[in-house]
Formats: C-alpha cells, sequence, structure tokens
C-alpha cells in the first residue's frame, strides 16, 4: 500500500473513521451527524487517502474503538501511531495522556506538570486540541482548571468529552460544563 487510506466503521455512537498510512494511524475521526460529512472531514483531513480495508494494526484499533466507545475497556498499547509531522511537544503531550487510565482525568496543567514543563499549560491546551488520535490518546480525559469538559479537538465530531467520559463511567464532581457551573439546580419546592 502506498500513501494513505482511511476506513469508516460502526460504534455504539455512529460511524466513525479512521486514516492510516504505511508508517501507522494519522488520525481518528468521530463520529459527525450524518455519515457524509464524517466522510468530508476525513477527506478534508487526507485529501489524498483512499478507502480500503485495514491492515492488522488499524484493525485492533478499530476494536480498541468500538469496545471503549460501547462502555468497554480497550487496550491500545499494540496500536502504532504515526507521529510523523506531529511536533515533538505535542507528541511528550500525547504520551502522558495515553497514560490517564479510564476512569480518571487530569487537568492541562496537571498534564504539563508530567511533561516537565509546568509553565507550558497553554502549549499544552493546544496541542491536546490539535490531537488526531482521538480516544487512541484519550484527550477526553484532559480537562480545563475548572473541569469543564465540552470542548473536543476537530476530529471529535459532535461528540463532546462529557459524552467520552460518560460513556466511560467517569462521574466526576469535575465533568461540569460551564452551564452546569453558572445555571445550579435550583433547590426543591418544598409543599406545604
Amino acid at each position: 500500500m502506498s500513501g494513505r487510506a482511511y476506513s469508516i466503521f460502526d460504534t455504539a455512537i455512529g460511524r466513525c473513521g479512521i486514516a492510516w498510512s504505511q508508517s501507522g494511524i494519522v488520525g481518528v475521526q468521530l463520529p459527525e451527524a450524518r455519515e457524509i460529512d464524517t466522510r468530508r472531514r476525513l477527506f478534508q483531513l487526507y485529501p489524498e487517502a483512499r478507502e480500503t480495508r485495514p491492515p492488522p494494526n488499524v484493525e485492533v484499533a478499530i476494536e480498541g474503538i468500538v469496545a471503549l466507545l460501547h462502555g468497554e475497556t480497550a487496550d491500545f498499547t499494540d496500536v502504532t501511531l504515526d507521529m510523523g509531522g506531529i511536533h515533538v511537544f505535542d507528541q511528550r503531550a500525547y504520551q502522558v495522556t495515553q497514560r490517564i487510565p479510564r476512569g480518571q482525568t487530569l487537568t492541562y496543567s496537571e498534564v504539563a506538570a508530567k511533561m516537565g514543563t509546568p509553565s507550558a499549560v497553554r502549549s499544552v491546551a493546544q496541542a491536546i486540541g490539535r490531537n488526531p488520535f482521538v480516544v487512541i490518546v484519550p484527550c477526553h480525559r484532559v480537562l480545563e482548571a475548572g473541569g469543564y469538559t465540552d470542548k473536543m479537538s476537530p476530529y471529535g465530531g459532535l461528540i463532546s468529552k462529557r459524552r467520552l467520559l460518560s460513556i466511560e463511567g467517569t462521574t466526576s464532581p469535575a465533568s461540569k460544563t460551564l452551564l452546569d457551573v453558572l445555571l445550579p439546580v435550583a433547590p426543591p419546592r418544598l409543599s406545604g
């Protein structure tokens, strides 16, 4: 196989896409509103890629993505990612992010500290926002300092971090949206 290829596959949340090169996976696309939109996004990101049957490394990744999006545990340790063209700083951020266990989260500042660059919080946030390997590199487990979970990389389609964390069973008080903070639940009315 020369160049890049992609495949579309079914998950519990819709049709996802995955693209790869000879060196490994180059990107994962979570579902858009319609499959055609998912395909369009893949084409925008990887215009030279052609749809084809996935090789074994990609099959392992697809099985893991399907399992994770079904609420099961997934193991991506044997999945090869193509980091060609990815900035070294971003690669380091992704390595830390890959080690976040299911059910746990870190903040951007905690990822920066684990990288040995505690003042690089903004750079970590930007790296996480550029993560092309969503789910495999679980950027949804990296939150803002206040624990807000609605932002997602462009590869996230219509799926929010909050929804991915919910699928994984993460019910942390830190997984609030900005609306949860600004519009707290009204106290119950007493009848009487």
